[in-house]
């Protein structure tokens, strides 16, 4: 990994203001240009070492979420995941050891958005979901300093 692609996982963990040009400003910050901050991340994407760069947005804050949970029949798990993934407004979909093994959030701009995109996930798998929407805020920073060799 080369001096830029550490810099972008380490000082970009957190705390990037607002802007409408991220890159440029992070690219500001490196003393590089904005194509390579954006070549950077691409690779460490591409490799998968980062899943996703963009903002996270405190829950309830931009519209309104919820944890699902299903259980799926082993044999159409990856094929529900799959529809599952194709709604808009669904991330962290994750597979887990347990009778209920789907697990995944979805978003939409209003509660009533919310239950009807939930309603027809479970016609498109005719399956039943558990929604468990969020009864108190925790904030946990997953942000670590990283240790290079």
């Amino acid at each position: 990994m080369n001096t830029l692609e550490k810099r972008l996982l380490n000082d970009f963990q957190r705390n990037l203001p607002p802007s409408p040009t991220p890159f440029a400003d992070m690219a500001g910050e490196l003393g590089v240009t904005e194509e390579e901050v954006i070549s950077g991340l691409r690779t460490l994407t591409e490799r998968g070492v980062v899943s996703r760069v963009g903002p996270v947005f405190r829950p309830q804050r931009c519209g309104v979420s919820s944890l699902v949970a299903m259980t799926v029949p082993e044999a159409r798990l990856e094929a529900v995941a799959e529809l599952v993934n194709a709604f808009p407004g669904v991330n962290h979909n994750y597979e887990r050891e347990h009778r209920l093994n789907l697990w995944f959030v979805v978003t939409a701009n209003t509660q009533e958005h919310l239950q009807a995109l939930l309603q027809h996930i479970e016609q498109q798998t005719g399956l039943a979901i558990l929604p468990l929407p969020m009864q108190a805020e925790y904030h946990i920073d997953l942000g670590f300093p990283l240790q290079w060799d």
